[in-house]
């Protein structure tokens, strides 16, 4: 009889265990995020203009954090107009694929020219994503290079003039 009362006791446990584990998730009252702090966002866009400037290209590089929200802006001197524009859009386009912006291009060919039409995002080469401690806090867009692929470049640099810093960031 005391055999029957344990394993009922133990089913019972069972019972409220999966019970537990159907149970409907809350959103938390108060959500904690890591986002890119302004001294970073404002490194990594000037690493970015020197980048290209070393390779001869006159670009802007745009900083947004992880919602999309502009935390820094550079124009070199000599830079068009609209490159601070194009530059933002495509650090948008990052935060929302989550991946490069060539990268999502050659993936989602058959939706780019949909996208193209949202205002604030514009699907080129040249967008990448700031992670830090394994988490996007961010993206960087660079505009100006002849050719996206060339800004990526810069933008990548400027990110691996950081890197450590990214790594080991808390």
């Amino acid at each position: 009889m005391m055999v029957f009362k344990r394993l009922a006791d133990l089913g019972g446990w069972i019972a409220l265990g999966l019970f537990a584990g159907m149970a409907p998730v809350q959103a938390a009252d108060v959500v904690t995020t890591k986002n890119i702090g302004l001294e970073l966002a404002n490194q990594i866009a000037m690493a970015s203009v020197e980048a290209c400037r070393k390779d001869g290209y006159q670009v802007s590089a745009v900083v947004v954090d992880r919602n999309g929200n502009l935390r820094s802006a550079m124009r070199d001197d000599l830079a068009a107009r609209f490159t601070l524009q194009i530059a933002q859009e495509k650090a948008n386009m990052v935060v929302m694929s989550g991946l490069k912006s060539g990268e999502f291009r050659k993936l989602r060919a058959d939706i780019r020219p949909e996208l193209n039409h949202i205002d604030g995002l514009i699907v080129m080469e040249g967008g990448v994503p700031i992670t830090a401690a394994g988490l996007r806090i961010g993206a960087i867009g660079v505009s100006g290079a002849p050719g996206g692929d060339k800004d990526e470049v810069c933008a990548m640099k400027a990110l691996e003039s950081v890197q450590e810093r990214l790594d080991f960031a808390e």
